[in-house]
Protein backbone atom coordinates (compact mmCIF):
# COMPACT_ATOMS: atom_id res chain seq x y z
CA UNK A 1 0.00 0.00 0.00
CA UNK A 2 0.86 3.23 -0.75
CA UNK A 3 0.45 6.76 1.20
CA UNK A 4 -0.87 9.05 -1.48
CA UNK A 5 -2.00 12.65 -1.67
CA UNK A 6 -4.07 13.88 -4.67
CA UNK A 7 -4.78 17.97 -4.84
CA UNK A 8 -4.69 21.07 -6.21
CA UNK A 9 -3.91 24.42 -4.71
CA UNK A 10 -3.50 28.12 -5.11
CA UNK A 11 0.15 27.17 -6.99
CA UNK A 12 -1.46 25.02 -9.29
CA UNK A 13 -5.15 26.24 -10.20
CA UNK A 14 -6.91 29.50 -10.69
CA UNK A 15 -9.81 30.43 -8.17
CA UNK A 16 -12.75 28.92 -10.73
CA UNK A 17 -10.64 25.21 -11.02
CA UNK A 18 -10.68 25.39 -7.27
CA UNK A 19 -14.36 26.06 -6.73
CA UNK A 20 -15.46 23.44 -9.26
CA UNK A 21 -13.64 20.85 -7.62
CA UNK A 22 -14.07 21.92 -3.68
CA UNK A 23 -16.10 19.68 -1.32
CA UNK A 24 -18.04 21.25 0.95
CA UNK A 25 -18.13 20.32 5.04
CA UNK A 26 -21.38 19.22 4.22
CA UNK A 27 -20.38 17.00 1.41
CA UNK A 28 -17.14 15.43 2.39
CA UNK A 29 -18.72 12.61 4.92
CA UNK A 30 -20.57 11.09 2.42
CA UNK A 31 -17.84 11.35 -0.22
CA UNK A 32 -15.40 9.78 1.84
CA UNK A 33 -17.55 6.74 2.66
CA UNK A 34 -17.85 6.40 -1.45
CA UNK A 35 -14.17 6.93 -1.51
CA UNK A 36 -13.41 4.31 0.98
CA UNK A 37 -15.33 1.69 -0.78
CA UNK A 38 -13.38 1.90 -3.62
CA UNK A 39 -11.51 -1.25 -4.29
CA UNK A 40 -7.87 -0.99 -3.07
CA UNK A 41 -8.99 1.98 -0.95
CA UNK A 42 -8.50 1.31 2.63
CA UNK A 43 -7.57 5.12 4.12
CA UNK A 44 -9.08 8.20 3.52
CA UNK A 45 -9.47 11.92 4.04
CA UNK A 46 -10.67 15.14 2.43
CA UNK A 47 -9.40 18.43 2.86
CA UNK A 48 -11.19 21.63 1.03
CA UNK A 49 -10.67 24.84 1.71
CA UNK A 50 -10.99 27.97 -0.77
CA UNK A 51 -7.34 27.80 -1.13
CA UNK A 52 -6.86 23.92 -1.86
CA UNK A 53 -8.69 20.57 -2.01
CA UNK A 54 -6.45 17.46 -1.11
CA UNK A 55 -7.35 13.94 -1.19
CA UNK A 56 -5.24 11.76 1.25
CA UNK A 57 -5.19 7.74 1.13
CA UNK A 58 -3.95 4.54 1.83
CA UNK A 59 -3.83 2.78 -1.31
CA UNK A 60 -2.88 0.74 -3.84
CA UNK A 61 0.24 2.66 -5.72
CA UNK A 62 -1.57 1.72 -9.27
CA UNK A 63 -4.66 3.36 -7.97
CA UNK A 64 -3.95 6.94 -8.72
CA UNK A 65 -5.41 7.27 -12.00
CA UNK A 66 -8.47 5.79 -10.56
CA UNK A 67 -8.93 8.18 -7.57
CA UNK A 68 -8.75 11.43 -9.89
CA UNK A 69 -11.23 9.71 -11.91
CA UNK A 70 -13.20 9.24 -8.62
CA UNK A 71 -12.89 12.58 -7.90
CA UNK A 72 -13.28 13.77 -11.46
CA UNK A 73 -17.34 11.95 -11.50
CA UNK A 74 -17.63 13.32 -7.67
CA UNK A 75 -17.74 17.17 -9.19
CA UNK A 76 -19.22 16.30 -12.43
CA UNK A 77 -15.46 18.44 -14.34
CA UNK A 78 -15.25 18.16 -17.60
CA UNK A 79 -13.05 15.49 -18.59
CA UNK A 80 -9.02 16.99 -18.40
CA UNK A 81 -9.83 19.64 -15.84
CA UNK A 82 -8.35 17.36 -13.40
CA UNK A 83 -5.22 16.32 -14.97
CA UNK A 84 -4.79 20.03 -15.89
CA UNK A 85 -4.26 21.67 -12.57
CA UNK A 86 -3.56 18.42 -9.85
CA UNK A 87 -0.92 17.25 -8.52
CA UNK A 88 0.30 13.59 -6.91
CA UNK A 89 2.50 12.57 -4.15
CA UNK A 90 3.78 9.53 -2.82
CA UNK A 91 4.89 8.19 0.83
CA UNK A 92 7.74 10.21 2.08
CA UNK A 93 6.27 13.22 -0.32
CA UNK A 94 2.78 12.77 1.29
CA UNK A 95 4.30 12.83 4.66
CA UNK A 96 6.28 16.27 3.95
CA UNK A 97 3.60 18.28 2.48
CA UNK A 98 1.16 17.59 5.31
CA UNK A 99 3.83 19.11 7.77
CA UNK A 100 4.63 21.89 5.62
CA UNK A 101 0.28 22.60 4.99
CA UNK A 102 -0.18 22.41 8.53
CA UNK A 103 2.97 24.57 9.69
CA UNK A 104 1.42 27.52 7.22
CA UNK A 105 4.53 26.96 4.93
CA UNK A 106 2.71 25.92 1.77
CA UNK A 107 -0.04 28.64 2.43
CA UNK A 108 -1.11 31.91 0.78
CA UNK A 109 -0.31 33.92 3.21
CA UNK A 110 3.13 32.56 4.88
CA UNK A 111 2.66 31.27 8.05
CA UNK A 112 -1.64 31.85 8.63
CA UNK A 113 -3.24 29.79 11.14
CA UNK A 114 -6.22 28.96 9.99
CA UNK A 115 -5.42 26.22 7.97
CA UNK A 116 -4.17 24.31 10.94
CA UNK A 117 -8.28 24.41 12.47
CA UNK A 118 -9.30 23.83 8.93
CA UNK A 119 -7.09 20.58 8.75
CA UNK A 120 -8.54 19.51 12.16
CA UNK A 121 -11.93 19.66 10.70
CA UNK A 122 -10.75 17.69 7.89
CA UNK A 123 -8.84 14.94 10.50
CA UNK A 124 -12.69 15.23 12.58
CA UNK A 125 -14.72 14.33 9.53
CA UNK A 126 -12.61 11.54 8.42
CA UNK A 127 -12.99 9.78 11.94
CA UNK A 128 -16.64 10.39 12.38
CA UNK A 129 -17.04 8.33 9.31
CA UNK A 130 -14.24 5.94 10.11
CA UNK A 131 -12.56 6.51 7.04
CA UNK A 132 -8.93 7.01 9.10
CA UNK A 133 -6.98 4.06 9.66
CA UNK A 134 -3.55 3.74 11.73
CA UNK A 135 -1.37 5.40 9.20
CA UNK A 136 -3.63 8.45 8.43
CA UNK A 137 -4.49 8.67 11.80
CA UNK A 138 -0.92 9.07 13.06
CA UNK A 139 -0.04 11.61 10.07
CA UNK A 140 -2.83 13.69 11.10
CA UNK A 141 -1.20 13.81 14.47
CA UNK A 142 1.48 13.90 13.51
CA UNK A 143 1.09 17.21 11.33
CA UNK A 144 -0.52 18.96 14.26
CA UNK A 145 2.28 18.00 16.54
CA UNK A 146 4.91 19.52 14.38
CA UNK A 147 2.89 22.46 13.51
CA UNK A 148 2.55 23.68 17.02
CA UNK A 149 6.66 23.01 17.36
CA UNK A 150 7.23 25.46 14.51
CA UNK A 151 4.68 27.88 16.04
CA UNK A 152 6.29 28.11 19.33
CA UNK A 153 10.35 27.36 17.58
CA UNK A 154 10.15 29.99 15.38
CA UNK A 155 8.67 33.51 14.29
CA UNK A 156 6.58 32.02 11.55
CA UNK A 157 3.46 33.37 12.74
CA UNK A 158 4.48 35.98 15.09
CA UNK A 159 4.19 39.31 13.22
CA UNK A 160 0.97 40.09 11.02
CA UNK A 161 1.50 40.26 7.11
CA UNK A 162 -2.19 41.18 6.30
CA UNK A 163 -3.55 44.89 6.48
CA UNK A 164 -6.21 43.97 8.78
CA UNK A 165 -4.97 42.26 11.49
CA UNK A 166 -1.65 44.48 11.26
CA UNK A 167 -3.96 47.56 12.41
CA UNK A 168 -5.52 45.80 15.31
CA UNK A 169 -2.02 44.72 16.16
CA UNK A 170 -1.21 48.39 16.11
CA UNK A 171 -4.13 49.28 18.38
CA UNK A 172 -2.79 46.46 20.64
CA UNK A 173 0.61 48.32 21.36
CA UNK A 174 -1.14 51.67 22.09
CA UNK A 175 -3.86 50.42 24.43
CA UNK A 176 -2.77 46.97 25.99
CA UNK A 177 -5.97 46.11 26.80
CA UNK A 178 -8.65 46.90 24.43
CA UNK A 179 -11.47 45.80 26.23
CA UNK A 180 -11.31 49.47 27.70
CA UNK A 181 -11.22 51.07 24.11
CA UNK A 182 -13.88 52.38 21.56
CA UNK A 183 -13.18 51.85 18.46
CA UNK A 184 -15.03 53.70 15.27
CA UNK A 185 -15.02 52.42 12.02
CA UNK A 186 -15.73 54.83 9.25
CA UNK A 187 -16.71 52.91 6.28
CA UNK A 188 -18.58 49.35 6.14
CA UNK A 189 -16.97 47.61 3.07
CA UNK A 190 -14.92 44.25 2.76
CA UNK A 191 -11.65 45.99 4.71
CA UNK A 192 -13.49 47.30 7.90
CA UNK A 193 -15.46 44.04 7.76
CA UNK A 194 -12.59 42.40 8.13
CA UNK A 195 -10.67 45.09 10.98
CA UNK A 196 -14.50 44.49 12.68
CA UNK A 197 -14.10 40.90 12.90
CA UNK A 198 -10.73 40.99 14.14
CA UNK A 199 -11.54 43.59 16.55
CA UNK A 200 -14.27 41.69 18.13
CA UNK A 201 -12.17 38.63 18.19
CA UNK A 202 -9.84 41.28 20.95
CA UNK A 203 -12.46 42.26 22.85
CA UNK A 204 -12.70 45.57 22.06
CA UNK A 205 -14.93 47.16 24.50
CA UNK A 206 -17.39 49.58 22.28
CA UNK A 207 -17.74 49.42 18.38
CA UNK A 208 -19.32 52.37 16.31
CA UNK A 209 -19.73 52.48 12.48
CA UNK A 210 -20.27 55.27 10.27
CA UNK A 211 -20.86 54.77 7.23
CA UNK A 212 -22.75 57.31 3.93
CA UNK A 213 -25.27 54.05 4.15
CA UNK A 214 -27.37 54.10 7.55
CA UNK A 215 -28.73 50.39 6.36
CA UNK A 216 -25.32 49.42 5.38
CA UNK A 217 -23.59 50.61 8.62
CA UNK A 218 -26.29 49.02 10.94
CA UNK A 219 -26.12 45.92 8.84
CA UNK A 220 -22.39 45.81 9.95
CA UNK A 221 -22.97 47.02 13.81
CA UNK A 222 -25.75 44.66 14.43
CA UNK A 223 -23.55 41.46 13.64
CA UNK A 224 -21.23 43.23 16.33
CA UNK A 225 -22.82 44.11 18.58
CA UNK A 226 -22.12 47.68 18.26
CA UNK A 227 -23.49 50.83 17.13
CA UNK A 228 -24.49 53.16 13.65
CA UNK A 229 -24.03 56.40 13.11
CA UNK A 230 -24.08 58.50 9.23
CA UNK A 231 -20.99 60.45 8.32
CA UNK A 232 -22.38 63.45 9.44
CA UNK A 233 -22.74 62.59 12.71
CA UNK A 234 -18.57 61.33 12.93
CA UNK A 235 -17.56 64.60 14.60
CA UNK A 236 -20.03 64.64 17.58
CA UNK A 237 -18.70 60.66 18.28
CA UNK A 238 -15.36 61.32 17.42
CA UNK A 239 -14.23 62.46 21.24
CA UNK A 240 -15.34 59.31 22.43
CA UNK A 241 -13.35 57.36 19.89
CA UNK A 242 -9.91 55.76 20.90
CA UNK A 243 -9.07 53.97 18.01
CA UNK A 244 -10.63 55.66 14.50
CA UNK A 245 -9.79 53.54 11.38
CA UNK A 246 -10.96 54.86 8.34
CA UNK A 247 -11.40 52.96 4.59
CA UNK A 248 -14.08 54.90 2.31
CA UNK A 249 -13.79 54.78 -1.47
CA UNK A 250 -15.10 59.32 -0.82
CA UNK A 251 -13.48 61.87 -2.92
CA UNK A 252 -11.38 64.39 -0.19
CA UNK A 253 -10.81 63.98 3.14
CA UNK A 254 -13.52 62.58 5.32
CA UNK A 255 -11.79 64.21 8.60
CA UNK A 256 -9.82 67.44 8.91
CA UNK A 257 -7.73 68.80 11.21
CA UNK A 258 -9.89 70.94 13.16
CA UNK A 259 -13.14 68.68 14.38
CA UNK A 260 -9.79 66.40 15.56
CA UNK A 261 -8.61 69.60 17.15
CA UNK A 262 -11.79 70.01 18.79
CA UNK A 263 -12.48 66.31 20.03
CA UNK A 264 -8.77 66.15 21.17
CA UNK A 265 -9.78 69.19 23.81
CA UNK A 266 -12.63 67.29 25.00
CA UNK A 267 -10.78 64.09 25.59
CA UNK A 268 -7.98 65.90 27.91
CA UNK A 269 -4.54 64.78 26.56
CA UNK A 270 -6.04 60.70 26.02
CA UNK A 271 -4.29 59.37 22.64
CA UNK A 272 -5.87 58.60 19.92
CA UNK A 273 -4.87 56.20 17.34
CA UNK A 274 -5.79 57.06 13.62
CA UNK A 275 -5.29 55.01 10.90
CA UNK A 276 -5.96 55.30 7.15
CA UNK A 277 -6.80 52.88 4.84
CA UNK A 278 -8.63 54.52 2.25
CA UNK A 279 -6.52 55.64 -1.47
CA UNK A 280 -7.17 58.19 -1.39
CA UNK A 281 -6.78 59.03 1.50
CA UNK A 282 -9.68 60.16 4.26
CA UNK A 283 -7.76 61.48 6.80
CA UNK A 284 -6.20 65.02 6.35
CA UNK A 285 -2.11 64.45 6.85
CA UNK A 286 -2.60 67.65 8.76
CA UNK A 287 -4.13 65.97 11.74
CA UNK A 288 -0.76 64.22 12.40
CA UNK A 289 0.58 67.44 13.66
CA UNK A 290 -1.53 67.56 16.52
CA UNK A 291 -0.53 66.73 20.13
CA UNK A 292 -1.68 62.88 21.47
CA UNK A 293 -2.83 61.95 17.90
CA UNK A 294 -0.83 58.60 16.31
CA UNK A 295 -1.67 58.93 12.66
CA UNK A 296 -0.99 56.04 10.30
CA UNK A 297 -1.59 55.05 6.84
CA UNK A 298 -2.03 52.19 4.39
CA UNK A 299 1.63 52.71 3.76
CA UNK A 300 2.70 53.00 6.72
CA UNK A 301 1.04 49.63 7.18
CA UNK A 302 2.45 48.00 4.18
CA UNK A 303 5.92 48.74 5.37
CA UNK A 304 5.35 46.79 8.88
CA UNK A 305 4.06 44.04 6.67
CA UNK A 306 7.06 43.89 4.27
CA UNK A 307 9.13 44.06 7.53
CA UNK A 308 7.00 41.25 8.99
CA UNK A 309 7.24 39.07 5.93
CA UNK A 310 11.03 39.01 5.93
CA UNK A 311 10.80 37.81 9.83
CA UNK A 312 8.30 35.26 8.19
CA UNK A 313 10.76 34.08 5.79
CA UNK A 314 13.23 33.92 7.94
CA UNK A 315 11.49 31.58 10.04
CA UNK A 316 10.15 29.39 7.00
CA UNK A 317 14.13 28.46 6.75
CA UNK A 318 14.25 26.95 10.38
CA UNK A 319 10.38 25.56 9.92
CA UNK A 320 11.26 23.84 6.62
CA UNK A 321 14.51 22.34 8.76
CA UNK A 322 12.12 20.82 11.60
CA UNK A 323 9.74 19.59 9.00
CA UNK A 324 12.71 17.90 6.91
CA UNK A 325 13.72 15.67 10.42
CA UNK A 326 10.51 15.65 11.25
CA UNK A 327 9.29 13.81 7.92
CA UNK A 328 12.17 11.30 8.42
CA UNK A 329 10.71 10.09 12.12
CA UNK A 330 7.29 9.37 10.59
CA UNK A 331 9.31 7.37 8.02
CA UNK A 332 10.74 5.25 10.27
CA UNK A 333 7.71 4.78 11.84
CA UNK A 334 6.25 3.75 8.54
CA UNK A 335 9.19 1.38 8.13
CA UNK A 336 8.59 0.22 11.91
CA UNK A 337 4.85 -1.25 10.38
CA UNK A 338 6.38 -2.68 7.56
CA UNK A 339 8.56 -4.41 9.38
CA UNK A 340 6.42 -5.53 11.80
CA UNK A 341 4.38 -7.06 9.16
CA UNK A 342 7.60 -9.14 7.59
CA UNK A 343 8.29 -10.08 11.47
CA UNK A 344 4.66 -11.63 11.86
CA UNK A 345 5.04 -13.65 8.40
CA UNK A 346 8.53 -14.83 9.38
CA UNK A 347 6.62 -16.29 12.77
CA UNK A 348 3.95 -17.62 11.00
CA UNK A 349 5.82 -19.52 8.00
CA UNK A 350 8.41 -20.92 11.31
CA UNK A 351 5.08 -21.96 13.49
CA UNK A 352 3.91 -24.19 10.20
CA UNK A 353 7.14 -25.60 9.69
CA UNK A 354 7.45 -26.66 13.57
CA UNK A 355 3.29 -27.59 13.63
CA UNK A 356 4.92 -29.42 10.77
CA UNK A 357 7.52 -31.32 12.39
CA UNK A 358 5.82 -31.88 15.23
CA UNK A 359 3.11 -34.03 13.95
CA UNK A 360 5.85 -36.36 12.12
CA UNK A 361 7.52 -37.04 15.79
CA UNK A 362 4.09 -37.93 17.41
CA UNK A 363 3.90 -40.13 14.30
CA UNK A 364 7.54 -41.50 15.04
CA UNK A 365 6.96 -41.46 19.08
CA UNK A 366 3.17 -43.32 18.46
CA UNK A 367 4.72 -45.94 16.44
CA UNK A 368 7.23 -46.69 19.27
CA UNK A 369 10.65 -45.16 18.26
CA UNK A 370 13.00 -44.20 20.42
CA UNK A 371 12.59 -40.81 21.94
CA UNK A 372 16.13 -39.60 22.25
CA UNK A 373 16.35 -40.22 18.38
CA UNK A 374 12.80 -38.22 17.49
CA UNK A 375 14.18 -35.46 19.84
CA UNK A 376 17.13 -35.51 17.13
CA UNK A 377 14.66 -35.86 14.06
CA UNK A 378 12.78 -32.64 15.36
CA UNK A 379 16.25 -30.56 15.89
CA UNK A 380 18.01 -31.31 12.63
CA UNK A 381 14.90 -31.11 10.56
CA UNK A 382 13.53 -28.19 11.65
CA UNK A 383 16.84 -26.56 11.87
CA UNK A 384 16.85 -27.21 8.28
CA UNK A 385 13.70 -26.13 7.20
CA UNK A 386 14.07 -22.78 8.73
CA UNK A 387 17.49 -22.33 6.77
CA UNK A 388 16.79 -23.91 3.53
CA UNK A 389 15.59 -20.60 1.52
CA UNK A 390 17.93 -18.32 3.13
CA UNK A 391 21.06 -21.13 2.26
CA UNK A 392 19.37 -21.04 -1.40
CA UNK A 393 19.32 -17.23 -2.08
CA UNK A 394 22.56 -16.95 -0.86
CA UNK A 395 24.36 -19.91 -3.21
CA UNK A 396 21.94 -18.75 -6.19
CA UNK A 397 22.82 -14.85 -5.29
CA UNK A 398 24.67 -13.01 -8.09
CA UNK A 399 28.47 -12.00 -6.57
CA UNK A 400 27.10 -8.23 -5.87
CA UNK A 401 23.37 -9.45 -4.05
CA UNK A 402 25.18 -12.34 -2.33
CA UNK A 403 27.31 -9.33 -0.77
CA UNK A 404 24.29 -7.94 0.45
CA UNK A 405 22.72 -10.79 1.65
CA UNK A 406 25.78 -12.21 3.67
CA UNK A 407 25.59 -8.29 5.33
CA UNK A 408 21.76 -8.93 6.11
CA UNK A 409 22.38 -12.53 7.47
CA UNK A 410 24.94 -11.52 9.63
CA UNK A 411 22.61 -8.93 11.48
CA UNK A 412 19.56 -11.33 11.55
CA UNK A 413 21.12 -14.33 13.01
CA UNK A 414 23.65 -12.23 15.12
CA UNK A 415 26.37 -14.70 13.97
CA UNK A 416 29.34 -14.60 15.96
CA UNK A 417 32.77 -13.22 14.27
CA UNK A 418 34.77 -15.73 12.43
CA UNK A 419 37.86 -16.76 13.83
CA UNK A 420 41.14 -15.73 12.68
Amino acid sequence: MALLTLGLSHHSAPVETRERLAFTEAEIPEALIRLRGLSGVSEAAILSTCNRTEIFAVASPDHELRLLDWWQRERQAPAGIIAAHTYVLRDRGTVKHSLRVASGLDSMVLGEPQILGQMKTAFALAQGVKSLGPVLYRLFQHSFSVAKLVRSETEIGAHPVSIAYAAVQMAHHIFSDLRNQSVLLIGAGETIQLLARHLKTSGVGRIVVANRSLEKAQLLATSLGGYAISLAEVATHLPEADVVISCTAARGFILGKEPVANALARRRRKPVLMIDLAVPRDLDPAISTLEDVYLYTLDDLKAVIAGNMKVRENAAKQAEALVEDHATQFERWLESRDAGVTIRRLRDHARISRDDVLEKAARKLANGENPAAVMAFVADTLTNKLLHAPSKALRSADVVEQSQLMDAAEKLFDLPPLEP
